[in-house]
Formats: C-alpha cells, sequence, structure tokens
C-alpha cells in the first residue's frame, strides 16, 4: 500500500514537517532572488503547502493565523513585534 507524501510528512512528525518548511521557505527566497516569477510562485506553492501540513499536524485551523493577522491590522509593525512575549 502506498502512502501519500502528506501522509508520510504527518507520519514524520514534527520534527520533519518543520525541516521541509524551512527548506521550502530558502527554495522560496532564492526563487525570489534568482526573479523569476513563475519560479517563485511555484516555490510559494510547495512552502504554503508544506505550513498548511504543519498546521494540520500541530491542529491549528488557518481560521487562527488569520485572525492573529487581523488583530495585527492597527498596529505598525514595530509596536506589533516589540509586544510579543519572548
Amino acid at each position: 500500500v502506498e502512502k501519500s507524501y502528506t501522509a508520510q510528512l504527518m507520519a514524520g512528525g514534527t520534527s520533519l514537517i518543520c525541516q521541509k518548511v524551512g527548506e521550502e521557505a530558502l527554495e522560496t527566497v532564492i526563487g525570489a532572488l534568482a526573479g523569476s516569477k513563475q519560479n517563485l510562485i511555484a516555490e510559494s506553492a510547495d512552502l504554503l503547502y508544506h505550513l498548511l501540513v504543519l498546521w494540520a499536524h500541530e491542529k491549528i485551523e488557518p481560521e487562527n493565523v488569520w485572525a492573529e493577522l487581523k488583530a495585527r491590522e492597527d498596529k505598525s509593525g514595530l509596536e506589533e513585534k516589540s509586544q510579543r512575549a519572548r
């Protein structure tokens, strides 16, 4: 029986999923710096996919992330960052 890639990631746990998120983040940055919009789009899709897998594994709903972003709307980025718990 062949497992899906998503199932393999989930079985690998947080450590494996985080490794893939990190790899895809780096590839996204490299894609952006290379100047190819199509490459940036493809790498961004990979990054978002792996981030969604991480959220699912950690039982975080995307709505929770959107609510966090919404709560930051009236704050400057510098103000918000200074108020985060360290």
